[in-house]
């Protein structure tokens, strides 16, 4: 039986990674630091399935991990994603480049060299101009201008240049009809409402990401980049997909309308786009869940309390509109990465990529 080990077991994709491997019949080890949250997550996971804790900035435990567990590949999840990566740009850059680091050398070392599936992003392709660009593809330009996207392509390019065999995985907008799971809050809605409203974004559902990633750890292929969106129900422009979320749970009309792109200024974007997946589609048999159908499976989950949110809508509206990025800015276009390294300095590259 093949042996998988998965890092980030408890995050949004890392959950939904763990439960389709364990649908597959593989032996999935899970690991994540020991928090009380992720103990609480791990006290429901199948019996069969081994949680090992370890922080993985300590090359000493992913060492330890990688002799203890013996995996035959590695899926390689956890990471620190914006906002919380520009908040704490030190502790991003060790668990997203360092700590990838640490694990292909660990696992270099072993004697039968694990399989190695990397998680990155379409931050690595940096802003996209709807106005110039056709569709993402894995060969597109890599010009990123934040850091979390730098940090992507310096794990990305270790991957590469290792010695093990690789698949990496670029992720678009993860959503999730557990809404309970995302990490939305002020910083998080302040970075999406500051991207240009005319802007391209590709969703993928986070249990079609997962079975992405379960495809490519159980498969042979190697030394290919793949394109992880949802089908084409999935494309949206960034200024219709808050309010199609905020209109399933009831808040119908509340999402604060932002500004469009400037055609003319390429760097003043936001890094999502509508992407070609075909070749993943192909490969990884992922896309299974529509836009359409999530939306509604969200409505289903908020039931009752989607008529108390509507008879919030007058209070909630001018709250949200109160806090765009851009009140009383003057101008008529987004400028997202201007406001974005105002707001956090640790946003911004520090070298160039």
């Amino acid at each position: 039986m093949v042996k998988v080990l998965v890092t980030g077991a408890f995050g949004l994709v890392g959950t939904e990674t763990v439960a389709r491997l364990h649908e597959r019949g593989v032996a999935v080890v899970a690991t994540d630091l020991c928090t009380p949250g992720n103990q609480k997550a791990a006290r429901r996971l199948p019996g069969d399935v081994e949680v090992r804790w370890a922080d993985l900035t300590d090359c000493e435990q992913v060492a330890a991990l990688l002799t203890a567990v013996a995996p035959q590949v590695i899926v390689h999840l956890a990471a620190v994603i914006p906002t919380a990566s520009y908040l704490n740009s030190a502790l991003a850059q060790r668990v997203n480049v360092d700590a990838t680091r640490s694990l292909l050398t660990a696992a270099e070392q072993m004697a039968h060299r694990p399989r190695f599936v990397y998680a990155s992003s379409v931050a690595v392709h940096g802003p996209r101009n709807p106005h110039r660009n056709e569709l993402l593809r894995a060969d597109s330009p890599l010009q990123p201008v934040e850091s979390y996207g730098a940090q992507k392509l310096e794990a990305e390019r270790s991957v590469r240049a290792s010695q093990v065999d690789w698949v990496v995985l670029r992720l678009g907008a993860v959503v999730s009809t557990r809404l309970q799971s995302l990490p939305i809050n002020g910083d998080v809605l302040f970075l999406e409402w500051s991207a240009p409203s005319d802007g391209r974004i590709n969703t993928v559902d986070s249990r079609d990401a997962a079975s992405a990633f379960a495809a490519a750890a159980t498969s042979d292929i190697s030394g290919e980049i793949f394109m992880i969106g949802g089908d084409a129900s999935h494309r949206h422009l960034q200024g219709e997909m808050g309010p199609a979320m905020a209109d399933a749970i009831g808040l119908a009309n509340c999402y604060p309308a932002g500004r469009p792109g400037d055609p003319e200024d390429d760097r003043a974007w936001f890094v999502c786009d509508w992407m070609d997946t075909a070749r993943a589609q192909e490969v990884l048999g992922f896309q299974n869940h529509s836009w359409p159908s999530a939306l509604q499976e969200i409505r289903a989950g908020v039931g009752k309390w989607r008529f108390v949110l509507a008879a919030l809508r007058p209070i909630v509206r001018p709250i949200l509109k109160r806090r765009m990025p851009y009140r009383g800015l003057p101008g008529v276009y987004a400028d997202p990465w201007t406001l974005a390294f105002r707001r956090w300095p640790g946003a911004q590259l520090k070298i160039a990529p």
